[in-house]
């Protein structure tokens, strides 16, 4: 009997397809499972990661410039390999084009590619153009590099250590919301002018997001090294399981630590939205969840824009988020479904 894909999700899936893959090369360190691939038999470690953004899946183009948008790309691809404690060199990039772009378009989409290179120190090294029958196809491949003593992955936590997140979350969902409530207000409408005027905050967080290299770069002058981090782009529930599940661990974080900006309150009060339910599972911020001996606890406050919200248990505990009344609510994250 066939499988729906549904059934498993986007994390089950691939733990299906990819489980009986062996490691074969030395210099292979950390293969599939991780936000990033890590190689090299050296103390020097090469870190790689992709990303795939699909038009209609990942992006709208009826309200995502193209320029946001090549922008967007580049900070996926090398927030996961800040997300690894590395520092991210050198970029490729494979874009698939429809018919209807022009060449001013695809230089455009080009133009944010160069900034943010621009801004984050990287190379663009490389990459393939293909045409398409589906729209715009974006997948970038960063590489960036770390100390073999110092990588840090998602299966490093350990019982009683502090959970941290960096920035505030949910903003870039709600965003999104914003930007679907208008294309809907305005189909139809020759030349529509849409109701953004006081919510340039969640609007940049969802169209031109920043990766966390400063803090990163804070953690290692320092010497602040995590025993398990990853980026937040499934929002902090599905994130925080893939934790808690590698590190074979459980969880506690309070729902009133968990750092909310007061334009997502104002748009999801708007929105008739939970902002809590954006912050879960809205995805999308990148931001940092990373966890820190208790030792370390005092070292927090030299931290930019870093929030403790919880700590780790034992794995038969669970994961839960504990409320104000002291209630635990266990916390699930099915990740991906295909509709």
């Amino acid at each position: 009997m066939a499988t729906e894909i549904s059934e498993l999700g986007e994390f089950g899936l691939i733990e299906r397809i990819t489980g009986d893959f062996n490691i074969k090369n030395d210099s292979t360190v950390k293969g599939v499972g991780d936000d990033a691939a890590v190689i090299g038999n050296g103390d020097n470690k090469i870190i790689i990661s992709t990303e795939l953004l699909l038009e209609g899946i990942h992006f709208d183009l009826i309200y995502t410039p193209l320029m946001h948008l090549g922008y967007k790309a580049v900070i996926a691809g090398i927030s996961d390999i800040y997300a690894m404690y590395g520092t991210p060199r050198q970029i490729m990039v494979n874009i698939g084009l429809s018919a209807k772009f022009t060449v001013e378009q695809v230089e455009e989409l080009y133009k944010g590619i160069k900034i943010a290179c621009g801004n984050y120190g990287l190379d663009l090294i490389g990459g393939d153009t293909s045409s398409s029958m589906t729209g715009l196809t974006i997948n970038i491949t960063a590489i960036g590099h770390a100390d073999n003593d110092s990588i840090v992955y998602r299966n490093g936590a350990q019982l009683n250590d502090l959970i941290c997140v960096t920035g505030n979350l949910g903003a870039a969902f709600m965003g999104l919301q914003l930007l679907e409530r208008e294309k809907i207000a305005l189909q139809g409408i020759d030349n529509p002018t849409p109701q953004f005027e006081g919510y340039d905050y969640i609007l940049k967080r969802q169209l031109k997001p920043e990766a966390k290299k400063k803090v990163i770069g804070r953690m290692q002058e320092i010497g602040i090294v995590p025993t398990s981090m990853i980026d937040l782009t499934d929002g902090l529930a599905s994130d925080l399981l893939h934790i808690c599940k590698q590190s074979e661990c459980g969880a506690r974080i309070y729902l009133n630590r968990i750092p909310i900006a007061k334009e997502t309150f104002t748009i999801a009060e708007e929105l008739n939205f939970d902002p809590v339910v954006a912050a879960l599972n809205g995805g999308e911020d990148y931001e940092l969840l990373f966890t820190l001996p208790i030792s370390k606890q005092s070292e927090i406050s030299n931290l930019p824009d870093t929030e403790i919200i919880g700590h780790i248990t034992k794995k038969s505990t669970g994961v839960a988020l504990t409320t104000p009344d002291g209630q635990d609510i266990q916390i699930q994250a099915p990740g991906w479904k295909q509709e």
